[in-house]
């Protein structure tokens, strides 16, 4: 079985990677990370100095995030795609779907994902969908998330798997991973003090370092492993603590799960 590759989600730094990428990379590659994933706006850097710092950190590019609003535009999809490919990234991730109440825009969104994972894939790359918790929040027609399954190719439209805002759906992560063992292959690895209810909790939500707060992440790395992980990628939406210290402390706690 081969090991996934450890990522960080930029998130954590707080806009400073946008001031300061070859200081966030280089300390973050001293950590001992092998990529991050940066935000969808890197595409529009300058290409050649953008994969200088990446080369001189020593780090990879795991994959490039972005909200829905960018995925319909034709534009910006052929710089995410020449960009990824340029960076030797497999992967595009998008949070969000339409506007709209109810069932509806999970449909809606559906077609629009359908088309773009097909481009992706015939460039080689990887399209994911980024849960958070509002997807799991019962509606009239069953769950966002898994009508957006439903509706989508499991073969062009896979999942970035945020196992914290399963958690916080109210579903377990390992159950999840093993329900969509098709889709899944990229994760983002979250904790806080958060114990699932089987609803939506509401915020504001609490965000720790790895291995500090409730959620169940060996039962998910173990699930994950069975299904050709490619991907473990730390994300904490923001610290109490410098970035290059929460970003070391949840390095250290993957490392005692074996990554």
């Amino acid at each position: 079985m081969a090991r996934p590759g450890v990522s960080m989600q930029l998130i954590v730094y707080g806009g400073k990677q946008n001031k300061d990428l070859a200081g966030v990379l280089n300390e973050i590659g001293g950590i001992g990370y092998d990529a991050v994933e940066t935000g969808g706006d890197l595409v529009d850097l300058d290409r050649a100095v953008v994969k200088d710092t990446f080369v001189q950190a020593g780090l990879a590019l795991s994959g490039i995030h972005s909200g829905y609003g960018s995925i319909p535009d034709a534009a910006w999809q052929d710089k995410a795609i020449a960009f990824c490919k340029d960076m030797g990234s497999k992967y595009i991730i998008c949070s969000g779907v339409a506007a709209g109440e109810g069932i509806q825009p999970y449909i809606d969104t559906g077609a629009v994902f359908n088309v773009f994972g097909r481009k992706c894939q015939d460039a080689g790359l990887t399209f994911c969908y980024h849960n958070h918790a509002w997807e799991f929040q019962p509606l009239d027609g069953g769950k966002g998330i898994h009508k957006l399954c439903e509706v989508t190719d499991p073969a062009l439209v896979k999942l970035n798997m945020d196992v914290y805002w399963v958690t916080v759906g109210g579903e377990d992560p390992a159950a999840f991973i093993e329900r969509y063992a098709d889709r899944v292959g990229y994760y983002h690895f979250k904790d806080g003090p958060y114990t699932p209810t089987g609803s939506v909790a509401p915020g504001p939500y609490q965000f720790t370092e790895l291995g500090t707060g409730t959620v169940d992440l060996e039962g998910a790395l173990n699930a994950a492993l069975k299904h050709d992980a490619q991907w473990i990628v730390y994300e904490q939406d923001r610290s109490e603590l410098d970035p290059g210290e929460a970003s070391r402390i949840s390095f250290e706690f993957l490392k005692t799960l074996g990554l």
